[in-house]
């Protein structure tokens, strides 16, 4: 009989909520009972000051375009190099080695002025500083969420304890647990406040809004996302 070994994917940062899930210590468990942990970090890289050997894992997926600033449709795949027999080359690829990690990811024609884009997106990256980045994000995320963790019928998602967030936050409403409900409060935020934010689905006990800060966005950006939350959840302030 062969040897079948079995295989968990986490998220690293959810999309929905910006939960920084503990995948070095799921990780670490899965890989106790002889599961591999296979590592969306979509959100994470560039968002967070993280390295890959932080995670632990053996296989990650990375994203180009949502904080490193490259345009759509550039990531790329990690897999630890004495990892790579465990994954087949795809469709049985011979455009490289079996030893080339290249052969597990059959690309095809690509956009070659958005792969041109890369380098530069990843200087200005570096020149930042991922570490200058996260704190950046972070403070962002708070100026706002620690005005309105108070507010009538709010809710926040995303837990305040250190390393389980980023930029990523959402909140939901009291009673405002549907698509319907969800997405007005979205159009209201755009067309009244001219506040992008985001409906998501496939939370526990409702569906939420999502709030992303940019490093572009600045304080008074965020003090609007505040007086529209408390019109509309009937808050006094000042």
């Amino acid at each position: 009989m062969p040897t079948i070994r079995l295989h968990t994917a986490k998220t690293h940062v959810s999309h929905r909520t910006g939960f920084v899930m503990p995948v070095a210590e799921i990780a670490r468990m899965a890989r106790a009972k002889g599961i591999d942990a296979i590592v969306d970090a979509a959100h994470s890289w560039g968002q967070l000051d993280v390295r890959v050997s932080e995670l632990e894992t053996d296989f990650v997926g990375f994203n180009l375009h949502k904080w490193i600033g490259a345009p759509l449709g550039v990531g790329f795949l990690y897999i630890r190099k004495d990892r790579l027999s465990a994954i087949d080359r795809d469709m049985g690829d011979e455009d490289f080695p079996e030893s080339d990690i290249r052969s597990r990811v059959h690309t095809g024609t690509v956009n070659f002025a958005t792969v041109l884009t890369v380098p530069t997106a990843l200087a200005l990256h570096q020149e930042i500083g991922p570490a200058a980045k996260q704190a950046r994000l972070r403070h962002l995320r708070d100026y706002w969420v620690s005005r309105v963790r108070g507010f009538k019928d709010i809710e926040i998602l995303t837990p305040d304890e250190a390393g389980s967030y980023g930029a990523i936050t959402s909140f939901r409403l009291a009673g405002k647990t549907g698509k319907t409900d969800n997405e007005a409060i979205v159009a209201k935020l755009r067309d009244s406040y001219k506040i992008m934010t985001v409906r998501r689905a496939g939370v526990a006990k409702g569906q939420c809004i999502r709030v992303t800060p940019a490093l572009f966005t600045d304080e008074a950006d965020l003090d609007r996302l505040v007086e529209a939350l408390a019109v509309i959840t009937g808050t006094k302030t000042g």
